[in-house]
C-alpha cells in the first residue's frame, strides 16, 4: 500500500529531527574525543600506563566513524523523502 502524503510529511519530519541528533550526538563525540587524547596526554606526561585510555581513543574514533555513516543514512532518507514529498523540487530541496 503506498503512502499517503501527509504519512511521507511525518516520515520526513522525523528524519529531520533524527538528522539534527545525529549532528548534535556528533559534535559531541567529537568534543568527548578530543578530551580522552587530552586526558592520554596528561597522563603519558606524569609517566602513567595509557593503555587503557588508548583504547578508549581507539573505540571513541570507531563509534564516531560508524555515527557518521548512520548520519549520511538519515541524510539520503531526507533526500528521498522530500523527492516524494515535493517532486518538483531539485534533490526534493
Amino acid at each position: 500500500m503506498a503512502l499517503s502524503l501527509a504519512e511521507r510529511t511525518e516520515q520526513l519530519n522525523a528524519e529531520q529531527r533524527l538528522l539534527v541528533k545525529a549532528d548534535r550526538d556528533i559534535e559531541e563525540g567529537w568534543l568527548r574525543l578530543r578530551n580522552q587524547e587530552d586526558l592520554v596526554r596528561e597522563l603519558r606526561t606524569d609517566g602513567h600506563d595509557t593503555r587503557q585510555a588508548e583504547r578508549l581513543v581507539e573505540l571513541l574514533q570507531q563509534t564516531l566513524v560508524e555515527w557518521e555513516r548512520h548520519r549520511t543514512l538519515i541524510e539520503q532518507r531526507v533526500i528521498y523523502l522530500r523527492e516524494q514529498v515535493d517532486p518538483a523540487s531539485p534533490g526534493g530541496r
